[in-house]
């Protein structure tokens, strides 16, 4: 699945992160910033679990910003896992589909 999100605090604007069912990452692209640095971040980060790199990147600072691109990176990725688990949480049969809708329909009637 493919998720995008506005970075906040940075040079860089937006990134786009493409995740397969078992976390691992497709690609990331990254809008703005360091150009050859975040490509070379870019390459790294394919085929590796969205977790570690996550965990590699969170907290990382650039000179006196409160942020930088890489815990940019890893702040969408960490959403994109929520939306990911969000999304198979719905999954389910049609039945309870049904009901989950009714409920939301009965509710902003």
């Amino acid at each position: 699945m493919t998720y995008e999100r506005r970075n906040k605090g940075t040079c860089s604007v937006m990134t786009k992160v493409e995740l397969n069912p078992d976390h691992t990452i497709e690609s990331v692209e990254v809008l703005g910033g360091c150009n050859g640095n975040l490509k070379g971040i870019c390459q790294l980060l394919k085929g590796m679990k969205a977790e570690d790199a996550i965990e590699r990147m969170k907290g990382t600072l650039c000179g006196s910003k409160p942020t930088s691109c890489p815990d940019q990176i890893a702040q969408n990725l960490k959403k994109a896992l929520e939306e990911m688990r969000e999304s198979d949480n719905f999954k389910g049969d049609s039945a309870t589909k049904r009901t989950i809708f009714q409920k939301f329909r009965n509710y902003f009637s």
